[in-house]
């Protein structure tokens, strides 16, 4: 099942046929050639995944199956750039952007916080934010945890963040009893709609949800690395685990840095920290990877990205990944994505490359 047709209008973006130096009213035209149903998303009035939403775990939240990622902007990404690659995601249809409090030391969440303000549709935006890594409030400890909450909500220039999750990966010594009881005053504050964790093995899920059971805030969403490369840290424990808590998860690093979408097949002029990730996957499993996304992606008809995009989109208890574009085109070729539905062969055979 196609999510919704790649390069079709919906009913309230339909517009007139027009011939070269014709008029739309009272000339007959011949019937307008129907675009390949995996051609590119035009833009014509609302994006034409504006009615696409999925609902986010049991936070009563619903989402676009792709969630923005803002880990570029302020760093790679510069705050003109960052803002076009926005729009377009919001054009497309999007609605979730995601950022962390220590991406560029805040940087993502400011240029965020300023696209916000502009458009003046706070509401109509799923705002989610990582804290728990920025080193000014390092860990979950209560004091730092709300001082990260004020700081993203000062920076992002909003009331509310839709959901917070917590990182754990660092640790401060501090409790999960303790976190989730100052989670449960920022919830009843107002500041926070909804749970995430990020970075929890399983053990520490089971924990919280035996804390739930006792009163205690639910952590309802899981953002963990999860790709085509990228497996063996969520399938196993991690999944069963969020399949049995019903949780909605949101994996991070959808194209394990940019690899996954082709564009880098040789090591060289690879440089700088990202160079240093991609040349990482540079290798024959990681070759023998495209490969298949290159044949998975001609009889699609669609880039090798938005593949690598639906292969995630496929897997049970994936709910919306976390996506990072630099460009406007890169937000092109990864909102096709969503409207790719794999064949079993086609989802066998990428995961049997990537073994």
């Amino acid at each position: 099942m196609r999510l919704f047709g790649v390069g079709t209008a919906g009913p309230d973006t339909a517009t007139a046929s027009v011939a070269p130096g014709g008029s739309a009213h009272g000339v007959a035209q011949a019937p307008a050639l129907q675009p390949h149903p995996s051609a590119p998303i035009p833009v014509i009035g609302p994006g034409v995944g504006t009615g696409l939403r999925v609902e986010l775990g049991e936070t009563g939240i619903r989402t676009f199956p792709l969630i923005l990622g803002g880990a570029e902007f302020g760093w790679n990404t510069d705050a003109e750039t960052a803002t076009r690659i926005l729009d377009r995601y919001v054009e497309f249809g999007g609605n979730a952007v995601h950022t962390a409090d220590s991406f560029a030391a805040g940087r993502s969440e400011h240029i965020i916080g300023r696209w916000l303000a502009a458009r003046g549709d706070r509401d109509d935006i799923v705002l989610s934010v990582r804290v728990g890594a920025h080193p000014d409030n390092p860990g979950l400890g209560s004091v730092n945890l709300v001082r990260a909450v004020e700081g993203s909500l000062t920076r992002l220039g909003v009331d509310r963040i839709d959901v917070l999750y917590l990182d754990g990966g660092v640790d401060d010594g501090s409790t999960l009893e303790d976190t989730l009881a100052t989670a449960e005053w920022l919830v009843e504050a107002g500041k926070v709609r909804a749970l995430g964790a990020f970075a929890f093995r399983p053990e520490r899920l089971v924990e919280a949800r035996i804390l739930s059971a006792a009163g205690y805030p639910r952590i309802a969403v899981l953002d963990e690395p999860y790709n085509l490369l990228h497996r063996h840290d969520f399938e196993g424990d991690l999944r069963l685990v969020a399949a049995a808590q019903g949780l909605a998860v949101t994996p991070s690093h959808a194209l394990e840095h940019g690899f996954l979408s082709g564009r880098h097949r040789s090591k060289h002029a690879l440089q700088g920290v990202r160079g240093m990730q991609l040349r990482s996957n540079i290798n024959r499993r990681g070759i023998k990877v495209l490969r298949a996304l290159d044949i998975v992606a001609e009889e699609q008809h669609v880039p090798v990205a938005a593949v690598a995009i639906a292969w995630l989109l496929a897997q049970r208890t994936v709910t919306a990944p976390i996506v990072n574009a630099f460009a406007t085109e890169q937000v092109d070729e990864l909102m096709q994505g969503a409207g790719v539905t794999l064949g079993r062969a086609q989802i066998a055979e990428l995961t049997r490359a990537a073994s």
